[in-house]
């Protein structure tokens, strides 16, 4: 029979970081609920912890209904086990499993035996890790929690076999996992026998994944060693905690290594999210709703339109006012085309994303190198309809277009697009792309990352995903940066958007070796939405109302919104091979 969890009484949070990530205080007042207790409050016994952060005497009460959190600076305390399960599982859910392994001494290591009994006396826990069965706002998971209590939640022989056990069971019971990772590493008292558990449990989560199960690891504070080497970096959506430690060295011996200072921040989670290691940051107190959007988000589904039925009576129509417009609205030019494209007021790829769907998620990063805020994606509702939604983003003023690099894709943005795409095969998600470029950057740095081998590779993942893949050109289609994001089922293109193989400049300077020819070449190039529909490039041309603006936007995503459920609801029936076929034949024929 497995072992039943010791009771114990609740002991003071002791202070066990000494560079946790701080914040300035005007920030987190904002963002704190609780105000700070009375000062004769702090006076009694026991009543006060310090922050390892800050420094400061902070009522404990206040901070456990903080979420064990710094009301003072906004630092993270480490979460024993039993309130990380009170946080994040729904009450009395949580059912532990494999309590019964004993721990072994591979080495005879000495005194190894008697540091595991002392660490158990301590925690009151059985392992480093504690696994079991439970529910997120009725969400049935399993989940797995570390505590670094129990020798700096180091990964023995024991943590690594209840974690393949329990992935083990999950894909058994065809349920998802998550796993609070919070680990020093390898546990050095039983050598080679702990490296073996970074393969053992890498392995089982393979095997997880292969099934079509969703792996959600969280990061906490300090998440290193051979568990950021294996099982904390594996998952299908990596979420992290604010200001946590996450790198495989630890700083010290970085240091130690280079002979340097290493930089503030380096390697928290902000660093990691920014240098495209994890798909968001999520405070502490909205860890348990985000784990119940993501569990909802990946049910299994039949078909790709299960569309909720109390929206079939939705209205697409334009409003009286575009109608208005429509009618009024005389055609432009192929270089008055090239000009509205390229307008700043132009309607964006988020425009669309916010218009067209339900609670986006945005997902970062492409688990290579960076995230590149040229490409937004992540995961939303159509309608009830969860759908993997891409976009090339070019901002809306001065500072947003430098932000977002004016919407051309770097090599790690075309990564992270064709990892989300990959995600959404996975899951049986259809994928949306609303492309506007002017092309993919072509500065020093992207051709020593690999900008045509990033190209190349979306293009030839594309074309086999065995799901529905819907391309909207919303703007500028500029060259092969546009076409890597543009290998559809189906691609529409905007009245008044362009899409060509090098812009009217560009073209006319190779050709005639005269850019300000850029107009004629312009008329020439076949590059509108009628001349590429005629060539049977594209399969719909969408009314921009006269030209597309903010006052369009919910006329052209009202429009959008429609056709998009029409071409899902035509999908249903079909399989993933004959997608990938008609996505061949579609480009074959050119």
């Amino acid at each position: 029979m497995p072992a039943i969890l010791r009771r114990r009484k609740l002991i003071s949070i002791k202070p066990e970081r000494k560079n946790a990530v701080t914040y300035r205080k005007e920030e987190v007042q904002a963002e704190v609920m609780t105000p700070p207790p009375a000062a004769d409050q702090q006076k009694i016994p026991g009543s006060t912890v310090v922050c390892p952060a800050c420094k400061r005497e902070v009522n404990k009460a206040e901070v456990e209904k903080n979420k064990y959190v710094c009301y003072e600076c906004g630092s993270y305390f480490r979460v024993r086990t039993k309130n990380r399960i009170r946080m994040v599982a729904d009450a009395g859910t949580f059912e532990p499993w494999f309590e019964y392994l004993e721990s072994e001494n591979p080495l005879d290591f000495p005194e190894y035996t008697q540091k595991v009994e002392a660490a158990r006396e301590k925690t009151g826990l059985h392992e480093a890790v504690t696994i079991g069965r439970c529910k997120i706002y009725g969400e049935e998971t399993v989940l797995g929690i570390c505590d670094a209590r129990f020798l700096m939640s180091s990964m023995g022989h024991v943590v690594g076999e209840k974690i393949a056990l329990g992935v083990e069971r999950a894909t058994d019971l065809k349920l998802p996992v998550i796993l609070f990772c919070c680990s020093g590493g390898a546990r050095m008292q039983e050598g080679i026998i702990s490296l073996m558990q970074m393969a053992k449990t890498s392995a089982a989560l393979k095997r997880h994944s292969d099934a079509g199960l969703l792996y959600v690891p969280v990061l906490t504070d300090p998440t290193t060693g051979g568990v950021t080497a294996s099982f904390a970096m594996l998952g299908d959506i990596i979420l992290a905690e604010p200001g946590a430690l996450i790198g495989f060295a630890g700083p010290r011996v970085i240091e130690q290594t280079i002979g340097q200072k290493l930089p503030e921040g380096f390697q928290r989670a902000e660093f990691q999210l920014e240098h495209g290691f994890v798909d968001a940051i999520v405070e502490r107190k909205n860890l348990k709703i985000t784990l119940n959007r993501i569990l909802k988000m990946h049910h299994s589904r039949e078909g790709f339109a299960d569309f909720d039925p109390l929206r079939m009576d939705d209205n697409y129509e334009p409003t009286e006012l575009m109608r208005e417009r429509a009618a009024r609205a005389k055609g432009l030019t192929p270089w008055e085309k090239v000009k509205a494209a390229r307008k700043v007021d132009r309607p964006s790829a988020t425009d669309y994303m916010e218009n067209i769907f339900d609670e986006f998620m945005e997902f970062h990063g492409d688990r290579y190198f960076r995230d590149d805020p040229a490409i937004v994606g992540g995961v939303a509702y159509l309608d009830g309809q969860p759908v993997t939604v891409i976009g090339i983003q070019k901002g809306k003023d001065f500072k947003d277009c430098m932000k977002h690099n004016y919407g051309m894709p770097s090599p790690e943005g075309y990564r992270k697009a064709i990892r989300l795409m990959k995600q959404a095969e996975k899951f049986g998600r259809p994928v949306i792309t609303f492309v506007n470029t002017a092309g993919a950057y072509c500065g020093m740095e992207a051709e020593e990352r690999g900008q045509g081998e990033a190209i190349a590779r979306n293009l030839y993942e594309m074309s086999a995903l065995k799901v529905p893949v819907l391309c909207i050109m919303i703007g500028e289609g500029g060259s092969g940066g546009a076409l890597a994001l543009a290998v559809g089922n189906e691609v529409w293109m905007m009245e008044n958007a362009t899409y060509c193989v090098l812009s009217p400049e560009g073209f006319a300077s190779i050709l005639w070796k005269d850019g300000k020819r850029a107009k004629e070449a312009s008329e020439i190039m076949k590059i509108t939405a009628m001349d590429l529909k005629s060539l049977g490039v594209i399969e719909q041309i969408i009314p921009e109302y006269g030209v597309a603006d903010a006052k369009a936007c919910e006329s052209i995503s009202r429009y959008l919104k429609g056709n998009i459920k029409k071409f899902l609801e035509k999908q249903n029936g079909r399989t993933g091979e004959q997608f990938a076929s008609e996505r061949y034949a579609r480009f074959r024929k050119f």
